[in-house]
């Protein structure tokens, strides 16, 4: 399967979708699935634009209303996961995933789906530590703080991915794994943004979570974007089988926005199931940890703890056969993604007809409904056997908070509890044999300083590397942006981004 790897969107889908055609023609091959690492903005109207935390000078429509309203088409299928410059409201009415447009699928707050045997997973968002223990309270009208709080990932989404325990071919993340320049050449990095030496020092460069994630899942591939430069690494993973340690590794790559003269697009070709057709597909394990893990859900701004090993609940929610069982039969054993796009003309409530027929199949509560005061959780737990008498403290408890009305405890109705049941024992893959300073190589190399992607198809060169093919590398000449780019803030002292 030929998957192209976008890095920052910013709104370019229809240049995205240019180069990818000139590729295309090029090389005579046929792109299968395109990925976007975030800052997807997929802006349907005037009202989205006010929802970005972008200033001013960035805050532009651009094209993806144009595939929202059919005017255009996607070439391609497309998936993506948010990042920190989004339209929140759309974004948040597809919590779990969603067709944003057709043919353009989002994949929600966190989630995992299948495109042709291949499994992908993907975290939206970046890393805030003053909101990552928080519920999901953001609702409109949205004020400064909360247009930018609500792209902060909080510890549910992270929590429910680390109970996975199947193998995961390709993983999402919008801000980097924290520590993984040190798995690259650093000191190239350096020359291209030297401002990440002091966040690199200091070990602040990349998400805490992320690299959680990182040495938990070691997925095959991890991509990611949000720093605006093309960075490739290799991890190397130990298993914790003590009869044999195997190695596995990770092919990281982070790519640069969507802009002539940037390294933003590199094509890929992953091996997949051929007997399958490239549609998407809900995964079994992961719709049966969300359905496992709705109590869990909280809507409150206060800071709250998850269940551990030192709680008298269940933590531990890695699905059992008989729970998988259970909820393939809610889908009557039919996964596939069905395409029930509709848009915003056609419903007139803020949330969306394809969350709600999501939830109501696996008995889970859309968020936002919750907030809107449109949905009760009650509704969906009556038949449940009782929940622990400790829990509904515990779901909702006040540990920080700056406001005394956080402190009333909103919440009495009582919750679904499933048995603490452990899981099977992980047996690991081990990695395929690549040749890694190719890779690296490759992912590092300037190929065509000169070249915009409005350029004739001749001038635009193939890596021959069997990991990595088909790369569009597009480096920044301009002396005075450079000049611009030493005098930005730090990366993580500014909500303000990564703009140039």
């Amino acid at each position: 399967m030929k998957i192209a790897i976008e890095g920052c969107a910013h709104g370019e889908l229809q240049q995205i979708y240019n180069t990818i055609n000139l590729i295309e023609k090029r090389d005579k091959i046929k792109v299968d699935l395109l990925i976007c690492c975030g800052d997807f903005q997929a802006t349907r109207n005037d009202e989205d634009l006010l929802t970005m935390a972008v200033p001013l000078k960035y805050r532009q429509m651009c094209t993806f209303h144009k595939y929202y309203t059919g005017e255009l088409v996607a070439p391609v299928l497309t998936i993506f996961i948010g990042g920190n410059h989004e339209a929140s409201n759309h974004l948040q009415e597809l919590s779990y995933g969603g067709w944003a447009a057709p043919n353009i699928y989002y994949i929600g707050l966190a989630g995992v789906i299948n495109v042709g045997g291949i499994r992908i997973g993907g975290l939206s968002g970046i890393y805030k530590s003053n909101d990552y223990m928080r519920g999901r309270f953001e609702k409109q009208p949205y004020t400064e703080q909360t247009k930018r709080s609500i792209y902060h990932i909080r510890q549910l989404e992270v929590f429910r991915l680390k109970q996975l325990q199947q193998p995961i071919d390709i993983m999402l993340s919008h801000d980097w794994p924290q520590g993984i320049e040190n798995h690259g050449n650093v000191k190239q990095l350096l020359k291209y943004k030297p401002f990440f030496e002091t966040d690199i020092n200091e070990g602040k460069l990349g998400s805490k979570p992320a690299r959680e994630l990182l040495d938990a899942l070691k997925p095959k591939y991890w991509f990611s974007a949000h720093l605006h430069c093309k960075f490739a690494a290799i991890v190397h993973h130990t298993s914790d089988d003590n009869e044999e340690m195997e190695k596995r590794c990770t092919k990281f790559l982070s790519l640069d926005k969507c802009l002539p003269k940037k390294r933003f697009l590199q094509i890929l070709d992953v091996p997949h199931d051929d007997s399958k057709s490239i549609n998407l597909m809900y995964d079994l394990e992961w719709l049966s940890i969300l359905h496992l893990t709705n109590h869990l859900l909280n809507i409150n701004s206060n800071m709250y703890y998850l269940p551990g090993p030192s709680a008298s609940e269940r933590y531990d929610f890695t699905p059992t056969e008989e729970e998988k069982t259970a909820v393939l039969n809610m889908f009557s054993h039919d996964l596939r993604i069905p395409n029930n796009f509709i848009t915003l003309e056609n419903y007139k409530s803020k949330t969306n007809p394809q969350t709600t027929t999501f939830c109501e199949k696996l008995c889970i509560d859309d968020p936002l409904a919750l907030l809107l005061g449109q949905w009760s959780r009650s509704n969906l737990t009556e038949n449940e056997p009782d929940m622990d008498s400790t829990f509904s403290s515990f779901v909702n408890s006040t540990v920080c908070s700056n406001n005394e009305d956080e402190l009333i405890d909103k919440t009495s109705e009582k919750l679904p509890m499933s048995p603490f049941v452990l899981p099977e024992p992980k047996n690991d893959s081990t990695c395929l044999s690549i040749n890694e300073n190719s890779f690296l190589d490759n992912c590092s190399s300037i190929i065509m300083p000169n070249t915009s992607t409005e350029e004739s198809c001749e001038d635009v060169h193939q890596s021959q590397d069997p990991a990595v093919n088909n790369v569009i590398n597009i480096e920044e000449n301009n002396t005075t942006t450079k000049t611009k780019c030493l005098k930005r803030r730090n990366y993580q002292q500014t909500y303000e981004n990564d703009y140039e």
